[in-house]
């Protein structure tokens, strides 16, 4: 199953992960609402779902496309009759997750990790996802939620690599979380550098990724962005480039920040999630608004979309992007298409702005 874990409201997919978090604001749940409740996506895809779908491929695309109401009609009814469906009860966890429902997520994905006799990859998976959504949880937490929750997502991060050290996305999220997050809680750039270097073998992209948020997080910009260019170097990808255009964005490089952004979309062949990163940091920078419209009405277009970024997500950031630019009309479309997707969620959002 594709999937970069949204950071933000939105999940633009990479993008609002904590940069250069102090130790204690962990304990708020602060760091981890940042780190965890997008997305990332903050990860790279986790696939090892894909051969465990089964009958569950009509939920799974529905939720891809963002259809949640229609992806937990299918996987209730699923579950009524196999309560034990582990990849069942991962999608709905999915689909509560993607509209920011902590608790429902959380309930979901511990179900799908006490299901037995399941692979080792699949099991893996489900461990990602109960991390991500204990650390939706830690947005709202207190300091004593925070520290419990904070040590729970550690501990599912950790399983996650235990049972499939090769599951990039388990690595990815346990790196941010250890570039994040104080020892006292399991976290500590000793770990983070552990880490890098032994994915560095078959995952070098990624560790020089992870090199460079241990770098920004310790004010030392010049070898972030060396790190971050490697990772470029490395792979070529897109996503790669956003990475890097965030880092410019987040230091107010914001002419560096646009020409990665170019560079990214000129590699991007897939038009997914990462055109609504590319699209999110043009808007944080008050840059190109044109090409940010570009990017999400390709990517609401593509077949490429994921819950990374679920699409009634991406259709009120159009709304709000067509708004801020005068187009009252289209505002109200996008608006209106988000609703037919997501009307629990989109309602919600909406008098949440006050609209």
């Amino acid at each position: 199953m594709s999937m970069r874990p949204t950071t933000s409201p939105l999940r633009p997919a990479r993008l609002l992960r904590p940069r250069s978090a102090r130790a204690m604001r962990l304990l708020s749940g602060a760091i981890l609402a940042g780190l965890l409740c997008t997305g990332s996506s903050l990860a790279d895809p986790v696939d090892s779902g894909d051969r465990a779908l089964s009958g569950n491929a009509p939920a799974y695309h529905a939720l891809l496309e963002g259809r949640v109401n229609d992806a937990a009609n299918l996987l209730r009814t699923t579950l009524t009759s196999n309560p034990s469906d582990a990849v069942a009860h991962q999608l709905l966890c999915r689909v509560y997750y993607a509209q920011d429902q902590a608790d429902q997520a959380i309930h979901e994905c511990e179900l799908a990790v006490g299901v037995s006799g399941i692979s080792n990859n699949q099991a893996s998976d489900n461990q990602l996802w109960l991390g991500r959504a204990y650390g939706m949880k830690a947005r709202h937490a207190g300091p004593i939620a925070g520290f419990t929750l904070a040590r729970k997502v550690q501990a599912s991060f950790a399983r996650a690599v235990e049972l499939n050290p090769s599951n990039l996305a388990a690595l990815n999220d346990l790196g941010e979380y250890d570039v994040a997050a104080p020892f006292i809680v399991g976290g500590g750039t000793d770990k983070a550098r552990a880490l890098a270097a032994r994915m560095m073998p078959n995952f070098p992209a990624s560790a020089h990724r992870l090199l460079a948020r241990m770098a920004d997080s310790d004010n030392d910009q010049g070898t972030a962005e060396a790190e971050f260019k490697r990772a470029v170097g490395v792979q070529g990808s897109s996503e790669a480039w956003i990475d890097l255009a965030q880092f410019y964005q987040t230091h107010s490089r914001f002419d560096d920040a646009t020409f990665a952004i170019r560079s990214g979309l000129a590699a991007d062949h897939t038009h997914g999630p990462v055109l609504v990163d590319a699209a999110s940091i043009l808007i944080a920078s008050h840059r190109e608004p044109e090409l940010a419209e570009r990017c999400l009405r390709d990517y609401l277009a593509s077949h490429a979309k994921s819950d990374a970024a679920p699409a009634f997500k991406v259709h009120l950031q159009l709304s709000r992007l067509l708004a801020s630019r005068g187009d009252t009309d289209g505002a109200t479309r996008e608006a209106e298409a988000a609703a037919a997707l997501a009307p629990s969620f989109t309602r919600t959002a909406r008098q949440a702005q006050g609209v």
